[in-house]
């Protein structure tokens, strides 16, 4: 179970990424990143999430010292020691999540840096194992009806879900594949 929505997940990778950023520079980073496309992230959103990891002490809230325009004074936020704790945490358990095609797994790589690439390596790697599972799965499911004799529409449940997993495994073994190369390069 995720201790963080995807909305707080994300912003605090983002505030830990800038070491301090106020509602409006995460807004900014959103747009910029394209987040509101996929990880359905609104403007009240973030200050909604913002409110949740401040009173979970997960962030901390500091005046700017800096202001511009007629507003009030920018708040700005900055990571806690166990903010950072629960970031790596979300991380792993994002990177090793068994679902194929999940926005939570997209917040884990966009939060790469904030893990070991060791502890990156070894949660894809559960992640391949949690999908070769699944594959197992459905295959055997599938060849117990019949595979090939079975009508295109049921034969489509079966084949879909497994061409997504396959090509799942094929993407977290290319980003495995890298990370070890990284590694090995930094040796």
């Amino acid at each position: 179970m995720n201790q963080l929505s995807n909305v707080e997940f994300m912003l605090l990778q983002l505030i830990a990424e800038c070491n301090q950023a106020s509602g409006y520079d995460i807004n900014k980073l959103i747009d910029q990143r394209g987040y509101r496309e996929w990880a359905n992230i609104g403007t009240t959103s973030v200050y909604a999430g913002l409110k949740k990891l401040n009173h979970k002490g997960l962030i901390e809230s500091e005046d700017s010292g800096e202001k511009s325009g007629k507003g009030p004074m920018p708040i700005r936020f900055v990571i806690t020691e166990a903010g950072m704790a629960t970031l790596r945490n979300e991380i792993i358990n994002g990177l090793s999540s068994s679902r194929e095609r999940d926005n939570r797994f997209d917040l884990g790589l966009a939060a790469l840096p904030f893990i070991d690439k060791d502890e990156a390596i070894e949660a894809l790697r559960k992640r391949l194992d949690i999908l070769g599972e699944a594959l197992k799965n459905i295959r055997q499911k599938y060849e117990s009806q019949g595979c090939d004799r079975l009508p295109l529409y049921v034969r489509a449940l079966f084949l879909h879900p497994m061409s997504l997993i396959e090509s799942e495994q094929a993407f977290v073994a290319k980003i495995i594949n890298e990370l070890v190369e990284e590694t090995r390069d930094h040796v």
